[in-house]
């Protein structure tokens, strides 16, 4: 996404309008040039590219939007890495210990170089040169770190991503973001609620899978204290509503006048035909690295449950909950499991109030023991499911053990 400073919007009234790029020739040939700067310093530091970007960009009036091309570039698309035959501050301190004992630098600059890489050819037992320490000694500077992965985009897709971006900036500053889906396939709403789970918003929910849900999700200023990381986390839902067929969304927003200072409401509106492309894959997200591994783990488990991800909407009122897994029999019998990992108190207690209102006789709750309960103010004790415990690791074998155990 694009920082503050980049973002291109006018506003009319109370309506907002992000700017977006066309696809068009002179655009995409601006794609091209942005993402061949990146390929041309390929191996290089960030400095250069710097550099590189900043003869680019020139006195182009269009400034921003090539800062807003190359920001997209540097974070979705290239990796930066420190390269050096040690820590850099370890091997300051190196430098810096063996320059005391000798003659000022830069008299023996070279000296002391070459006995530095000498230690460091015995302690890593490969050669180390002295030009491989000197580059070394500040390589943790952001200007310094090498461009060792570049995955370049097609300039489509890139343009996409821009004109994206700038749609995902508006909800910065939303108060609240109303969302309407209706007549979509189930596993398009399945898709949409695990990601407003997987970024933790705070939503009341209506309806269901057959006429539709209306979504209403508290924006980062009507917080307390307005928090920009939730702010960025309401962006990042935008790609995945994408990926459902019908819907509409409207947002209303504060603004800061920038000359009066006073606030401004605003208003933005956009819907399935918005012509925005998503990058998030069309899949299931899996909400924690915990399920993840679970999941894997499963597979390695010899036993006629399966386990399965695609699990059915459990009607709560003025939420939905979507259990992480259901374990089904050959012989027809099910359970759900939801994994209850590491979370803030005011997550564990909408679960667990989740779970008391769902009137679900077959959930398996896998609970971790470093949560707090008590702390949080949860009675695990009065809750209708069967309750497992575990440690760092949700063990396939326990999970398959409660459950035969319910069997006899």
């Amino acid at each position: 996404m694009l920082p503050s400073e980049l973002l291109l919007h006018r506003q009319r009234g109370e309506t907002i309008t992000p700017k977006r790029l066309p696809l068009d020739e002179k655009t995409l040939a601006l794609a091209v040039e942005q993402i061949q700067c990146f390929q041309l310093v390929f191996g290089k530091t960030q400095g250069q590219l710097t550099e590189k970007l900043q003869d680019f960009e020139g006195d182009s009036p269009d400034y921003r939007v090539k800062r807003g091309l190359a920001h997209l570039l540097k974070q979705g698309f290239s990796t930066f890495e420190v390269l050096s035959p040690l820590d850099p501050q370890e091997l300051r301190q190196r430098v810096f210990a063996q320059a005391s004992q000798t003659l000022p630098i830069p008299a023996n600059r070279a000296e002391v170089l070459e006995a530095i890489a000498e230690s460091l050819r015995q302690d890593l037992k490969r050669q180390v040169a002295p030009q491989e320490v000197e580059r070394g000694l500040y390589a943790d500077l952001q200007e310094n770190r090498i461009l060792t992965q570049f995955d370049p985009p097609t300039p489509e897709a890139l343009i996409h991503r821009y004109n994206l971006s700038q749609v995902q900036g508006v909800f910065y500053r939303a108060s609240q973001i109303t969302i309407h889906a209706h007549r979509n396939d189930p596993g398009e709403y399945k898709l949409l609620f695990r990601y407003l789970k997987l970024f933790q918003l705070m939503a009341y929910i209506e309806g269901d899978a057959d006429t539709g849900f209306t979504i209403i999700i508290d924006g980062p200023t009507s917080l307390f204290k307005p928090s920009t990381r939730y702010g960025l986390a309401i962006a990042k839902l935008l790609p995945a509503l994408l990926h459902v067929s019908k819907w509409s969304l409207t947002a209303t927003l504060q603004q800061k006048d920038a000359v009066s200072g006073d606030i401004k409401i605003g208003r933005f509106e956009l819907s399935d035909r918005c012509g925005l492309v998503s990058h998030y894959p069309p899949g299931k997200p899996y909400d924690s690295l915990l399920e993840a591994a679970f999941a894997k783990r499963w597979e390695q488990l010899e036993s006629e449950w399966r386990l399965e991800r695609e699990v059915e909407l459990v009607p709560l009122p003025g939420s939905v909950m979507i259990p992480d897994f259901r374990l089904v029999h050959p012989d027809g019998r099910e359970f759900l499991l939801e994994i209850v990992g590491y979370w803030r108190p005011e997550y564990l207690q909408k679960k667990f109030a989740q779970v008391r209102r769902a009137e679900v006789n077959h959930l398996i709750l896998a609970i971790s023991e470093r949560l707090n309960l008590e702390k949080a103010g949860i009675n695990y004790q009065d809750i209708p499911a069967r309750v497992i415990w575990f440690k760092d690791k949700l063990s396939p074998k326990a999970v398959l053990d409660l459950i035969e155990r319910e069997q006899n």
